[in-house]
């Protein structure tokens, strides 16, 4: 007997983002992957938005180009629980402009338990996993207590000890 879980497919939304040098080889796995992608809400960063709607003739979600802030608003989406997959094809061997966003950006889908992407192999595993399509929910990390501890500028950067975290030494 199938579970009601198994036939029901979930719309997934999933951010698309490629540095320059990588939108070639993001479009090219996209156009592979069209009929996929169509099932879910797809999200992209500005130029790579444009890029994917005009090849896929699919509605894609544009926020700002990464380097005008586009990779914070796709990390302030994956904060507020907008997006459940990232798709980063980032470029290792050329500096970006906007280093420090990028790894921002790859820290919080870290610190939000969002499985993340980074080059086509990684792609292509995460978009045919049968988890996509039916029933998966990541576990959504509970950081009540860390975000309700009180900070205090004498301690900002100091390592949080048994007795700084309000328990007995």
């Amino acid at each position: 007997m199938t579970s009601k879980m198994e036939k029901e497919a979930v719309r997934r939304r999933i951010a698309l983002i490629a540095h320059d040098n990588k939108k070639s080889d993001l479009r090219d796995w996209a156009k592979f992957n069209r009929a996929l992608l169509a099932r879910h809400h797809l999200c992209a960063t500005g130029t790579t938005g444009l890029l994917l709607s005009d090849e896929l003739g699919l509605p894609v979600t544009c926020v700002q180009t990464g380097p005008l802030g586009g990779d914070q608003q796709i990390g302030a989406k994956i904060t507020d629980g907008e997006i459940d997959l990232l798709i980063f094809f980032w470029d290792p061997l050329e500096p970006q402009p906007h280093d420090p966003d990028v790894k921002a950006l790859l820290r919080i889908a870290m610190v939000w338990n969002i499985p993340v992407a980074c080059n086509r192999a990684s792609a292509d595993f995460l978009i045919s996993s049968p988890l996509m399509g039916h029933g998966y929910r990541r576990l959504e990390p509970d950081y009540g207590e860390r975000a309700s501890r009180p900070h205090s500028a004498s301690s900002a950067g100091q390592p949080h000890t048994a007795s700084s975290a309000g328990q007995p030494a």
